[in-house]
């Protein structure tokens, strides 16, 4: 167990009081897709204290190719992706307190998720969570690390509220990708070189080196040998909403939708009002006919033509329906009676 950092702690910026600091620091994770992931195992064989892994979804086939903390049973299982995380994470560095949270980021609880953590790190691929989590980094003085990438291209920004420009500053100077991973795939090697420098940010700034902070936004296209460097420092806005000299925190305080069309999908997630008893629930499909697949976590049945996810949160996702007025119709016609709160 001595030697587990050694490697580490011979790099000369770090040393043994950066690992000290390492061991003492809360970082959380929102999103355990391909970046989360990613940077997830390599934060938590680093040795940081704690780390609080978030995820609203579950493990599926497609996510293999390059979500690398997750395995073949874990599909089988349909195990939510923060409890797969968990696990294996576990196993690999038994020292580090990991926390798994399967739960839908919204403004109503982004708050209490983050909660004290001395980092953010972002692994989610949604514009809204992303700025979501902007607001509440800027609001907290939270520093956090944007990271996006799709097909062979990636991009990567650290954010130290007071410091740098927010991402709601940068939103008129970054890229307008419309590709999304479903319709443009990914290739794994530039998840882990986003995934790579945010770890490496994440290192400097928890164990003190803020002189050694990257200041640019940093983008590449690993396939076509691309990269490029902006210099955004001048880009802070005084007049930002988020974090300018009178925020309103507009993502903090919009209204949660409860029909939401999850990208490239397929699929409509419906927002429940709270907690929902899965056994309970069960037995009650149970009386209508309906045989269902189930664990701790959630709950799966297929009605008429449509497969449904139920889970412990209260959500719904609705498979097979990326129209959202017919997915209220189907959900008034069909489910009403059935996904009332118990």
């Amino acid at each position: 167990m001595m030697d587990r950092y050694s490697r580490q702690i011979r790099f000369r910026p770090i040393g043994q009081e950066g690992q000290d600091q390492l061991g003492q620091r809360h970082v959380v994770i929102i999103g355990l897709g391909a970046l989360g992931t990613a940077s997830a195992e390599q934060l938590v064989r680093a040795g940081i204290g704690r780390v609080t892994l978030i995820d609203r979804d579950y493990v599926e086939w497609s996510n293999l190719q390059r979500q690398q903390l997750y395995t073949e049973q874990d599909v089988r299982n349909h195990l939510p992706k923060a409890v797969a995380a968990k696990r294996r994470l576990g196993a690999v560095n038994s020292t580090v307190t990991i926390e798994a949270i399967v739960e839908d980021v919204t403004a109503m609880n982004i708050t209490r998720l983050v909660g004290q953590a001395d980092l953010l790190v972002d692994g989610t691929d949604n514009f809204v969570i992303r700025m979501l989590m902007n607001d509440v980094a800027a609001k907290f003085r939270i520093p956090w690390i944007y990271g996006a990438c799709v097909g062979s291209y990636g991009m990567t920004y650290t954010i130290r509220p007071g410091q740098t420009p927010c991402l709601h500053c940068l939103l008129n100077h970054l890229p307008k990708q419309q590709e999304t991973c479903e319709t443009s795939g990914v290739i794994s090697p530039v998840v882990q070189l986003v995934a790579a420098h945010q770890v490496t940010e994440a290192l400097k700034y928890l164990t003190g080196a803020d002189n050694a902070l990257r200041q640019t936004l940093l983008s590449f296209d690993v396939w076509d040998n691309h990269q490029s460097q902006i210099n955004v420092g001048s880009l802070r806005q005084s007049a930002c909403p988020s974090c300018g000299d009178d925020p309103v925190y507009p993502y903090l305080n919009a209204p949660i939708v409860q029909f939401v069309t999850l990208c490239g999908r397929d699929t409509v997630q419906i927002r429940g009002e709270g907690p929902r008893d899965l056994v309970r629930l069960e037995q009650e499909l149970t009386t209508h006919g309906i045989s269902c697949l189930q664990n701790p976590y959630l709950l799966m049945f297929k009605a008429d033509d449509y497969r449904i996810t139920a889970f412990a949160d209260g959500r719904i996702l609705l498979h097979g329906e990326a129209n959202l007025q017919q997915a209220k119709r189907v959900y008034e016609n069909y489910f009403t009676g059935i996904f009332t709160k118990k």
